[in-house]
């Protein structure tokens, strides 16, 4: 008989491989992406309020101190599989509009080899916690290779019809592709980055570090916000609530995104 942790991941897999025959895999991967996608700008909105009390350097101490238990530690590593998974899933989603090739099976799986080998890594930086890594040298080279990334979509989009909120959509999406998994990395490169306030002001004054934060915070809000509004389109089918809804998210994100701007600029 299987009992406790087991039955659970059993029934767990169970009920995916019930979906998956009844609704097909990708439709399942479908709602993976969009659910990982909501976390991932959930995670930005409350980065950007705890961030915010960087003012009152022990108030931001106390608000670190909430999340360096272990259980939070792990939730935060945890957090990373659905951000990975909707970058990666994301970067196959493009790759198959852009080139309609017929390898999407082989780069599905290479998704979910990269996932875990992304979370590997994660894991080990985690752990080792003493590593340290300069600021500029990392995320220059790392806005050096999505610049390039996000120049090729922009090349294989000039022949598409589509409307630009949507090739922008893909455009912000590629340049994410790597500077949101390299974000989280660089948070255990350098383990006081998340911790301590006059680490982080000291990082955020430096003015290319500043500029990657504000363009890495607008370019997530617009991807995120597209998102959530082509979700709602999807399933809503009055058009004034589908507009008062997209009015909401328009209103709600500027505002973090205004909130973001301002915290980076005034510390």
């Amino acid at each position: 008989m299987i009992t406790g942790d087991r039955k659970i991941l059993f029934e767990i897999f169970q009920a995916w491989s019930s979906i998956t025959r009844t609704s097909g895999r990708d439709y399942v991967i479908c709602w993976l992406h969009r659910v990982s996608g909501c976390l991932l700008l959930l995670y930005l909105l409350l980065h950007v309020d705890t961030l915010s009390s960087l003012a009152n350097p022990e108030d931001y101490a106390r608000k670190a101190e909430l999340f360096s238990g272990s259980f939070m530690v792990f939730l935060e590593w945890l957090l990373a599989l659905p951000v990975i998974f909707h970058c990666l899933n994301g970067g196959r989603v493009m790759f198959y509009e852009l080139f309609a090739t017929g390898l999407d099976n082989r780069i599905m799986r290479a998704v979910f080899w990269m996932c875990g080998g992304y979370m590997v890594l994660l894991a080990y930086y985690m752990v080792r916690s003493d590593q340290q890594i300069s600021a500029h040298f990392f995320w220059l080279n790392t806005v050096i290779a999505s610049v390039c990334i996000s120049a090729l979509t922009v090349k294989a989009l000039r022949a598409s019809r589509a409307g630009i909120p949507w090739k922008l959509q893909r455009i912000t999406g590629s340049f994410l592709l790597l500077m949101v998994p390299a974000h989280m990395i660089f948070m255990h490169l350098n383990p006081q980055s998340g911790k301590d306030a006059a680490f982080i002001i000291e990082r955020i004054n430096q003015p290319f570090v500043a500029a990657v934060d504000i363009t890495l915070l607008l370019f997530i809000l617009y991807h995120g916000g597209y998102g959530v509004i082509s979700i709602c389109n999807d399933y809503l089918s009055a058009k004034q609530v589908r507009t008062s809804c997209a009015i909401g998210v328009v209103v709600i994100l500027s505002m973090f995104g205004l909130q973001g701007i301002r915290l980076i600029l005034s510390v």
